[in-house]
């Protein structure tokens, strides 16, 4: 897990490095796809720790650090994002054929995760 959090941190500080770059210079603010397009171009291949993980925690970081420009302004007390940093709130996100099995989840990319809870019988969509 430690992996994917890490993988899901670069992809937002390298966005927000590419995005700061780009207002610099006068530019406009590139989409999240934009963003993705980018990245697997220039860092995916220099990095082997991206292809270890699921490819939806660089995905949805960049989708996230898009919305966190879209507040700016917009919502109060919300400034300009900043750079994470490791071992301080750490998080990732998942998606695709998550199973729950009393208190054990199983997640793509990772495996059978033991719960300290009783989880309910449902299928869940997404997993944070």
């Amino acid at each position: 897990m430690a992996k994917h959090a890490g993988v899901a941190r670069h992809p937002w500080n390298w966005g927000l490095a590419t995005c700061k770059e780009i207002l610099e210079a006068g530019g406009k603010l590139p989409t999240a796809i934009d963003l993705h397009k980018k990245l697997v171009a220039e860092v995916k291949s220099q990095n082997p720790g991206y292809y270890e993980v699921s490819k939806c925690s660089p995905q949805e970081a960049l989708r996230h650090l898009n919305k966190a420009f879209k507040r700016v302004g917009q919502v109060n007390g919300t400034g300009f994002p900043k750079f994470k940093k490791k071992n301080l709130k750490e998080s990732f996100y998942l998606e695709g054929s998550i199973k729950v099995s009393g208190d054990w989840v199983k997640l793509p990319r990772i495996g059978w995760v033991k719960s300290h809870e009783q989880l309910p019988l449902v299928h869940p969509k997404t997993s944070l």
